[in-house]
């Protein structure tokens, strides 16, 4: 059973740029059963049409407090009685702070008033916005009365900032949905299918350094293998994350060891994967490292100049060597005959399962956020097309998981 399965989520959006992600977000919401209609306020509708969120959702988008035909049958008392579940998302802090205050000018502020409903806010900000007394009161404010808040996250913000204010992403804020209507209605949860799990999960780039000021890196993001650690804690894991330099936030409930090159990564590989019963090389390890890195910055004097490189240690092939190893995946990120190279090292380096994916395509691999994978293990190979980071992940830890069953039975 779905468990939002015949629930009524309102879903309030504001004024803020994240606003475009609710499409995606009523879908997803709808897909776990729940029936989804949208207020917006004006400023929402500068970022979405409401026809937008009229199509994906199938029902009416309300947006006037004086709509006089709504308001006919008191559509604002209506709406506040209907909602099982109030999610506002973006909510910003011009909303947050009306909300505080009591106020109800617009059609979401006066339902928030009115309902009896849980109402739960996925604040959406820049990080000094955040981080304001004034906005930090607010919230403080709202907890007291018992609402729920989702996030923020951290990470980069369409302003260029870094930091804590950026709204969940829509997976986050579905599973958060569920979970809160679970302990709302003492709904017991389902085990988890990982549940007891360990994953350790290597993520983002390495940057092998030349000099105080230079280093040899690739255009890794980590975001796949960040979207990995989440999917696997979503499903019960115990995760902990080894990555490279990377600008996202650590998934909720994830461990994170924060590392720079090749060798401080495969340390940390070494010491942790004993106690793993997954292991997932998701990193775009450099292959080389500098032979003698310079101990200040090297003058430009010449014309050209030549670095001495030496290899780098595998660490996927060193896991996989281990005698008590974890279920080893590997990825391949290539640009040409991918099934080729991917079989051959699935095969040389021992490995139980390896992820190919060709990072010359358009719109998938390094600093994309979509992605299209083919998994391979000795006897078997399945296709993952393209498709968003997250949903991908999820597709990906599934299959592992049930790969792993089938070994364990075997």
């Amino acid at each position: 059973m779905q468990i939002l399965q015949g629930k009524k989520i309102l879903l309030g959006i504001s004024g803020g740029i994240a606003a475009y992600k609710t499409p995606e977000l009523v879908r997803r919401l709808k897909d776990q059963g729940a029936d989804v209609r949208v207020v917006m306020t004006e400023g929402a509708k500068a970022f979405i049409t409401p026809l937008t969120l009229q199509a994906v959702s199938a029902n009416a988008v309300s947006d006037s407090l004086l709509d006089t035909q709504a308001e006919l049958a008191m559509g604002h008392i209506e709406l506040a009685k209907w909602a099982d579940f109030i999610l506002i998302a973006p909510a910003t802090a011009d909303l947050i702070a009306k909300i505080a205050a009591g106020m109800a000018n617009d059609l979401l502020t006066t339902l928030c008033l009115a309902t009896a409903a849980p109402v739960a806010i996925a604040p959406a900000m820049n990080q000094q916005m955040w981080h304001n007394r004034a906005t930090q009161k607010n919230i403080n404010t709202l907890t007291s009365w018992h609402y729920t808040i989702f996030g923020p996250g951290a990470g980069e913000q369409a302003c260029g900032d870094i930091g804590l204010g950026r709204m969940l992403e829509v997976h986050e804020l579905v599973t958060l949905t569920c979970q809160a209507i679970e302990s709302i209605n003492n709904i017991p949860s389902k085990p988890k299918p990982l549940t007891g799990q360990k994953w350790l999960i290597t993520a983002g780039p390495t940057r092998e350094a030349i000099d105080p000021v230079r280093y040899i890196s690739n255009y890794s993001s980590g975001k796949m293998g960040f979207a990995i650690a989440s999917a696997a804690q979503n499903l019960g894991a115990e995760v902990t994350i080894i990555s490279g330099p990377v600008n996202l936030a650590t998934p909720e409930n994830c461990h994170k060891i924060a590392v720079t090159s090749a060798i401080e990564m495969h340390h940390q590989a070494l010491e942790h994967a004993s106690a793993a019963d997954v292991f997932v090389a998701c990193a775009a390890v450099a292959d080389y490292r500098i032979d003698n890195i310079a101990n200040e910055k090297i003058k430009k004097s010449h014309d050209s100049m030549q670095l001495n490189l030496i290899k780098n240690p595998d660490i996927v092939a060193d896991v996989a060597a281990m005698a008590n190893k974890p279920f080893t995946v590997g990825f391949a990120a290539e640009t040409q005959d991918v099934e080729l190279y991917a079989r051959d090292k699935l095969a040389r380096k021992k490995l139980d399962m390896i992820a190919a994916n060709n990072v010359a395509a358009k719109g998938q691999g390094f600093n994309s956020d979509d992605n299209a994978l083919t998994v391979f293990t000795a006897n078997d190979e399945k296709a993952l097309p393209l498709m968003n980071k997250n949903e991908l992940a999820k597709k990906l830890v599934q299959h592992i998981q049930q790969t792993l069953q089938n070994t364990l039975k075997n």
